[in-house]
């Protein structure tokens, strides 16, 4: 069997003699290129016998996925330029990456990002050279790929960032490949689910392509080894009609995907007619599973081994083509079997019947201006914050729910941009304090519902699907395609997206330094149900650490901000909301608790970022004995329960509070463009006093960011320290040491002049700490002293109030 060959009997045809030779052409071309990224340096056209000198030193990449990609991609372009579709090509193979790369320098986008590499002999040299090499493009599909929202560095998201792309975009078809080994991933199973999310009068069509060609690197895959029933039963039980192309002679393929994606497309089109109609049941949308051979057209054999078909295509087919003459011999012949010569004039540039299968301007795939979604994005209309202020006339006397108000604020959010904002969780909103926007949205929900169901609505706008992934891959499409959205999360649990986080923080890193990529929202987490509330649920909901992952980042891209009240968290949310181009972590308590700031003094802290609390400190402009910093909402607390304990032992001494909302002001300035210059930070917390640091999370986080501090050797923290059970929620802190008798210890332990004279005020802290444990274990609850604890305005406050 020639596996070039493109014929079939008429009266079997789908195509007709013309398009079936462009496809064909087409997708020749597309294999060609692929090959040659992976294996040449040099000769990129075979216009002289190929030699060793041709071949790169490294050979790097996959090739086993990218002609199974390479064809599905023909074949959209085909039914792109025939019905006049908006498609977006979502690779979930992603070190498939020659081949998206083939097909945006084939359709001319990649010259237009990169002038450099011409549509000619010379531009594909350069296309081939960079390919996986030092100063050139990763292996897989990258931010650097015209056309890709997708990250190509890890699997199991392709799913989830098509519907997110998919949402809010009428008239959009994402087609969504799929990879066998993909589809092993426990995201992309729960990903599955996202059909029920869709409200098909308002939003775009995800079309699944399921690709199995039968193995991973060298096992096989699950889905390629299962039975037809068996298999057909899965995804028929994921809510989806699935059509099957399958086989190896690219005739009888190109014929059968054809009238597979005609037959979907048709059926993408009855639905939502039916849909706009009035038709309210939930669709069962199509979708098509396409097996083709391992390494599809590449060699059948290398060295007496079979290659096609099996894993050993998976990545090089060979390796040493440039140190070994059989498989140089194989190289060429490989090469030239796909007749470059008749798929590129002279020049080198791609011939007339391959350039014209390919649709023009926007409605090329890799020119789609989705896939570019900074370019899409319009500000959001957003309401004035400080209309939403808590009342503050006294610090620390009145108590509100911050994550409630800023329900509030994101309810009206909600209401003035009901086409580009969506907020996520895996959690539930209302379980995160933030229900107030079900008041102008409802739940996203295409599936049954119930009588007593609570604000189920096809067309809601609240995102909610217990699976982490899913969410943060819908919000990720949602954003690289221009829109905007806030997920909230507990923080215990937002570790299952490190990963997920790692892959976007990298995205926008990259292409901060790519000009033709337009800024895009930037993502927004909100953690709550936070570490030092997760008393009831126990230590394993006791976790801040996604804060140490964050700062892991580039300072390009990540920030991160710790709002001790509600106020603060009003004017952090309007700033992160507005922001684009950074992964933004909030983290903020969503339990009634003390509110410190009006609205004022909020956005005076906030915009400053770090700053003395003047009215909670006594050291009235002079060197202070000890600096009392915080940073988080219940650090915040037991800091200031502490100054009013060591002011009433010690009403001489001189206390300086300092409070952090933004974590990275910490950092110096050379290595944050947040960070305080060593003056500025010198003259908050001085160079040769105490500091008693409360920190939200764990304490070497906050070593690590100011360990070029002059008076780093000054400062104690105290944090998480993985102490945890399910207690009372003051207890958490006690078991961690940063409750407000531990921090006045330590404060005592540090200031030399209260050494000699602090024994009985020592005393009745170890006594107030024996006396709260053995109330808890028969209250169940706090000592009320705990419990009603506020600010009380005056400093003074007797020795005897520990009593």
């Amino acid at each position: 069997m020639n596996p070039h060959s493109a014929t079939i009997g008429a009266d079997d045809a789908v195509l007709n003699a013309d398009q079936l030779e462009r496809i064909h052409a087409w997708w020749r071309a597309a294999n060609y290129l692929s090959v040659g990224q992976i294996y040449l340096l040099d000769n990129p056209l075979l216009r002289e016998p190929l030699l060793p000198e041709h071949i790169k030193p490294r050979l790097l990449g996959h090739w086993g996925t990218t002609p199974g990609l390479n064809f599905v991609y023909a074949h959209l372009n085909r039914a792109i330029m025939e019905r006049d579709l908006d498609t977006i090509y979502v690779m979930g193979p992603g070190h498939g990456g020659p081949g998206p790369v083939a097909a945006a320098w084939l359709e001319g986008t990649y010259t237009e990002a990169y002038p450099e590499i011409t549509q000619d002999a010379d531009g594909m040299r350069r296309l081939f050279r960079q390919f996986s090499f030092p100063g050139g493009i990763p292996s897989h599909v990258a931010p650097e790929t015209p056309g890709s929202i997708h990250e190509g560095g890890e699997l199991g998201y392709a799913l989830s960032h098509a519907y997110g792309a998919a949402f809010d975009n009428p008239d959009l078809i994402v087609a969504a490949v799929v990879g066998d080994g993909e589809a092993e991933t426990g995201p992309l199973a729960a990903s599955w689910q996202s059909n029920k999310f869709v409200n098909p009068a308002r939003d775009g069509t995800v079309l699944p392509i399921l690709h199995l060609n039968g193995y991973k690197i060298a096992n096989p895959t699950v889905l390629a080894r299962i039975s037809p029933e068996e298999l057909d039963h899965l995804l028929r039980g994921y809510g989806h009609t699935p059509y099957y192309v399958e086989g190896e002679d690219p005739a009888r393929m190109h014929q059968d995907f054809a009238r597979a994606l005609d037959a979907c497309l048709d059926r993408i089109g009855q639905i939502k007619s039916r849909v706009r109609a009035g038709d309210t049941q939930r669709p069962r949308w199509p979708m098509i599973v396409l097996r083709s051979p391992k390494g599809w057209t590449g060699p059948e054999e290398v060295d007496g081994k079979q290659v096609e078909g099996t894993w050993r295509a998976h990545q090089v087919p060979f390796a040493q083509a440039r140190e070994n003459d059989d498989h140089l011999a194989i190289l060429e012949q490989w090469m030239r079997s796909y007749r470059p010569e008749e798929l590129f004039d002279r020049t080198g540039a791609p011939v007339e019947s391959v350039i014209t299968l390919h649709p023009a301007g926007t409605r090329r795939m890799s020119a789609n201006p989705h896939s570019n979604g900074g370019g899409l994005l319009k500000d959001l209309r957003m309401p004035d914050f400080r209309d939403y202020a808590v009342p503050v006339d006294t610090a620390g006397t009145a108590t509100g729910e911050s994550t409630r108000v800023l329900g509030t604020l994101l309810r009206d959010v909600m209401a003035a941009n009901m086409d580009d904002f969506r907020v996520f969780s895996p959690d539930e909103n209302n379980s995160n304090r933030l229900d107030a926007v079900l008041e102008v949205t409802g739940r996203a929900w295409n599936a049954a519902t119930l009588d007593g169901d609570d604000h189920l609505a096809p067309d809601g706008r609240v995102m909610e699907i217990l699976s982490e992934h899913t969410v943060q891959g819908w919000l990720e499409g949602y954003l690289l395609t221009g829109r905007h959205g806030l997920f909230s999360c507990y923080e215990a649990f937002i570790h299952i997206v490190d990963s997920m986080f790692n892959q976007h923080a990298k995205w926008l890193s990259t292409t901060n330094g790519i000009p033709w990529r337009r800024p895009i929202a930037s993502l927004n987490y909100l953690l709550t149900s936070h570490v030092w509330r997760q008393d009831h649920n126990g230590f394993s909901h006791q976790d801040p650490g996604f804060i140490d992952h964050v700062v892991n980042k580039k300072s390009d891209v990540i920030r991160v901000y710790l709002p001790p009240d509600a106020n603060t968290l009003l004017s952090v949310a309007d700033h992160c909301l507005r922001r684009r181009q950074y992964v933004n972590v909030v983290v903020a308590g969503k339990q009634p608790q003390l509110q410190f700031l009006d609205m004022e003094q909020a956005i005076e802290h906030c915009t400053k970022g770090i700053g003395i609390w003047d009215w909670a400190s006594s050291d009235g402009g002079q060197e202070p004995d000890v600096v009392m910093a915080c940073a988080g909402d219940v650090p915040t607390l037991e800091t200031l329960a502490a100054v009013t304990i060591l002011r009433g032992h010690f009403p001489d001494l001189r206390i300086r509070v300092v409070n952090v909302v933004d974590l990275m002001r910490l950092q110096d300035d050379r290595a944050h463009p947040h960070g305080l210059s060593d003056q500025d930070f010198d003259a908050l917390f001085t160079t040769n006093v105490p500091v008693v640091f409360a920190y939200h999370g764990y304490p070497a986080l906050i070593h690590r960011l100011t360990y070029r501090r002059k008076g780093h050797g000054n400062l104690h923290v105290h944090g998480y320290q993985e102490e945890g059970t399910t207690t009372t929620p003051f207890d958490m802190c006690v078991l961690n040491e940063i409750d407000r008798y531990h921090l006045a210890i330590d404060v005592i332990d540090r200031v030399p002049r209260l050494r000699d004279v602090s024994a009985h005020a020592r005393e009745q802290l170890r006594n107030a700490l024996i006396r709260h444990r053995s109330y808890i274990r028969e209250h169940g609850e706090d000592m009320p002293e705990i419990r009603d604890w506020t600010w009380g305005g005056d400093p003074a406050f007797p020795p005897d109030a520990l009593r």
